[in-house]
């Protein structure tokens, strides 16, 4: 019996054993449990913070990001404003405090320097006083030499940083009355250059380097367009004087035309009357050289007779340049009256070949013209194009030397007929090409000096062909001969 209680008792005692042993494995179990519970709630704790942290970045980003969408928003409408004006004293009044408020400050002021007072010029004042403004410009000259650094520098002071040398932060502070700024340099390629200042007494408020960077933006554009207004200002005051200039130079050009007129007119009128002065006189001497030499007033010598004929040859020559001065006086004057006709073109050149064909025999120089069929009507006073025809082929014929070539050919340009007179002649130099037309004018040459003339049937040539409403032209080379050219009217 009591055997059997011990082996109860110690049976019982075993399983109390085993039980606590049991109750403290579970212990420990239940007490690792809670250490591993506790570092996952640690590391939960840690990740949420994490997260917490990261939200309030994402925020601020979110936050940052939406204030340089709506800056730069801001930015192009005020930049679209600043680009409507020419005028630099207009630029700076487009930037309105609305603006100013929608990029996040309530302050501004802008500068330009004035080279020649050697100092800087308001040109903005958003949220200061007259009193505060003077005093601001008071400081700001003083310190001169330092703006005029940063500007120099192209880089911009903000509450972010500094650059060396220049204000210090507190400075700026006390003296613009702000909490935060940004001063930035107006930077134009044209004229004086200046600086922006804006800022704000926002304790909350913090520069970021986006808004320095629209800051940024906005000088430049504000440059720009100084350039625009000053390159405008510029051109238009060239433009005036251009035109104050082009316009009293057109007035000395009238008077001068005025006069060259009246001395024109006086010169036709010299010409006119001299040369019917002469004639009269030119008339007895030939009509006497002929009744000398006709032996009406008894037997004339050889010698006698000799000098006679040269009187009476001379005189002729002087007959032909008093009518020449004479038609080009009244061509002039619009005294001749053109008397305009359809004519056959083919048959004036043959009649001025027929006219001068001993002389092209006698100089063995052929002649031969090329005129198409629709260059056969042309629209002019008969007797005056053939004094064309004549005084053209004939000056070809003094210059041409023997067994040279003259031609004549045709084709049409537009509503008129362009003939050409070619020779194979001697040339005419460039550098009188453009004279040969004047009166009296005659090349210096030994030609010239053996070939006689006056000097005014190329002159009489260019004042019958403009009275027809052409215009006459020479192209030529030494050695090559030349080609003398004129429009005229088809018919």
């Amino acid at each position: 019996m009591l055997s059997f209680i011990f082996i109860s008792f110690c049976l019982i005692v075993t399983s109390l054993v085993i039980f606590l042993l049991s109750k403290i494995q579970a212990s420990k179990e239940k007490d690792k449990q809670i250490e591993t519970l506790k570092a996952s709630l640690e590391e939960m704790d840690e990740q949420a913070k994490l997260i917490m942290r990261t939200d309030m970045e994402l925020n601020k980003t979110q936050e940052e990001l939406d204030k340089k969408i709506s800056g730069l928003d801001i930015l192009q409408k005020l930049s679209r404003d600043i680009s409507t004006t020419l005028e630099e004293k207009q630029i700076f009044k487009k930037i309105s405090t609305e603006y100013l408020e929608g990029l996040g400050f309530e302050k501004s002021l802008a500068f330009l320097w004035n080279d020649l007072k050697r100092e800087f010029h308001p040109c903005l004042n958003l949220g200061y006083n007259d009193v505060e403004s003077e005093k601001i410009k008071i400081s700001v000259n003083a310190d001169k030499d330092r703006y005029l650094d940063l500007i120099h520098s192209g880089k911009a002071a903000s509450s972010v940083s500094i650059p060396n040398n220049f204000l210090t932060k507190d400075k700026i502070y006390q003296l613009f009355g702000v909490r935060s700024f940004i001063i930035c340099p107006i930077l134009a390629q044209e004229g004086n250059q200046g600086f922006i200042f804006v800022g704000t007494q926002n304790i909350e408020a913090c520069i970021t380097e986006g808004e320095q960077e629209l800051i940024t933006i906005l000088t430049n554009q504000i440059g720009q367009t100084l350039d625009n207004a000053r390159l405008f200002e510029k051109t238009w005051r060239s433009q005036q004087e251009l035109e104050v200039k082009v316009e009293e130079r057109t007035r000395q050009l009238t008077q001068t035309l005025e006069e060259v007129g009246k001395i024109s007119k006086r010169k036709s009128d010299f010409i006119s009357s001299v040369s019917h002065e002469l004639r009269t006189p030119l008339t007895s001497i030939k009509g006497y050289a002929a009744i000398l030499l006709a032996g009406k007033l008894g037997s004339v010598p050889d010698e006698i007779k000799n000098r006679l004929e040269k009187i009476n040859r001379h005189s002729d020559e002087l007959v032909h340049m008093v009518n020449d001065l004479l038609d080009i006086s009244r061509i002039e004057s619009g005294k001749v009256n053109m008397h305009m006709e359809s004519l056959e073109l083919k048959y004036i050149t043959d009649k001025v070949a027929d006219l001068l064909s001993e002389q092209l025999k006698t100089k063995n120089i052929s002649f031969s013209s090329n005129l198409p069929e629709d260059c056969q009507k042309i629209l002019a006073d008969r007797s005056q194009i053939e004094r064309v025809f004549i005084n053209l082929v004939g000056n070809a014929l003094k210059f041409t030397p023997e067994n040279g070539k003259i031609s004549i050919t045709a084709h049409r340009s537009g509503k008129m007929i362009q003939i050409d007179v070619t020779d194979t002649g001697f040339g005419i130099p460039e550098d009188a090409q453009e004279k040969i037309f004047e009166e009296f004018f005659r090349v210096e040459n030994t030609i010239n000096q053996e070939v006689k003339g006056t000097g005014l049937g190329l002159t009489l040539v260019k004042h019958i062909i403009e009275a027809h409403q052409g215009r006459i032209w020479v192209k030529s080379k030494l050695g090559e001969g030349s080609t003398f050219s004129f429009t005229l009217n088809t018919a």
